[in-house]
């Protein structure tokens, strides 16, 4: 069984790419952020045709999470308790947005889904723009709700195969930083406060990615040839709780998927679960017959 997370920066321009990726790499569940588009705009027919199911949160041209699915997706929730708002309200779209408990209108940057055993949620964590910025104080007030929920759901299940996988807008580690514009003491995503922020997650979740593929970026920005020059970051991930991490047996980064016609900035990030170190949701299904 495969899963795994995209930040795709804008669906409609790039769902064809998207659901040849799909089929190609035999993908059973796929988050996606940065989708640009209410869910009426999504192009959903192209995946339905490849076999997958979508549950859609968005809005408006910025933000949005999914998933495309093989497998029925239960359980939906667009944000999580806690969850911080930032801006003003979308035109239209005020009767669905809602506000966070800070009295601010909620954007579209969660979405959990119940996949067999699994709790998986697509997240697309705020950029925080610039130190000093209040979007930096909205992105580490989300992450604070983030891992406060996170915590409240392992303590009520220990046992949960639970993954947090998306957009993380941080690079924990020097070695995840290649972009030189980006500088400790100067910039975003490597800010000490970021990244304690991450670290603060890790007695909860852990990244199931890096003990495999230690080495490589998941961004490359579009100017002054950063892909080329391979002078990217990493984060995007794949963050599993002790029983989502027990059953992870591979994981991948699609460095190739930043080439070509209209790539993303971002590329998938991918783990392999066996499915038989889950419950009998997964073994019944795998277990079945195959049938030419």
């Amino acid at each position: 069984m495969r899963i795994a997370t995209w930040n795709v920066n804008s669906i409609r321009t790039r769902f064809g790419r998207v659901v040849d990726w799909l089929v190609r790499e035999d993908i059973d569940v796929l988050a996606m952020q940065e989708i640009k588009c209410r869910p009426d705009q999504f192009p959903i027919e192209a995946f339905e045709q490849a076999g997958y199911q979508l549950k859609i949160n968005g809005l408006n041209q910025w933000n949005g999470v999914a998933f495309a699915s093989r497998h029925e997706m239960t359980d939906v929730a667009h944000g999580f308790d806690g969850m911080p708002g930032f801006g003003a309200p979308i035109k239209g779209q005020e009767a669905v947005q809602g506000t966070g408990p800070n009295g601010l209108p909620l954007e579209a940057r969660a979405l959990g889904v119940t996949v067999g055993d699994l709790r998986l949620w697509s997240l697309y964590v705020p950029n925080g723009r610039a130190l000093g910025d209040p979007h930096l104080d909205y992105k580490l007030a989300w992450l604070e709700a983030l891992r406060t929920s996170t915590t409240a759901w392992l303590d009520e299940d220990p046992d949960l195969p639970l993954a947090l996988m998306g957009d993380w807008n941080i690079a924990p580690l020097d070695s995840d930083m290649g972009d030189p514009s980006f500088r400790l003491g100067s910039s975003t995503h490597v800010s000490p406060e970021e990244r304690a922020a991450f670290a603060a997650f890790e007695p909860l979740v852990q990244d199931v990615v890096r003990p495999i593929v230690p080495e490589g970026y998941t961004f490359w920005d579009y100017k002054a040839g950063r892909f080329p020059k391979d002078e990217g970051m990493r984060i995007d991930f794949i963050m599993g709780s002790t029983a989502f991490a027990d059953s992870v047996t591979g994981a991948s980064i699609h460095r190739d998927e930043r080439k070509g016609d209209s790539p993303s900035d971002h590329v998938p990030v991918v783990c392999d679960i066996d499915p038989s170190l889950l419950t009998d949701t997964f073994e019944d299904e795998y277990d079945r017959p195959m049938v030419f």
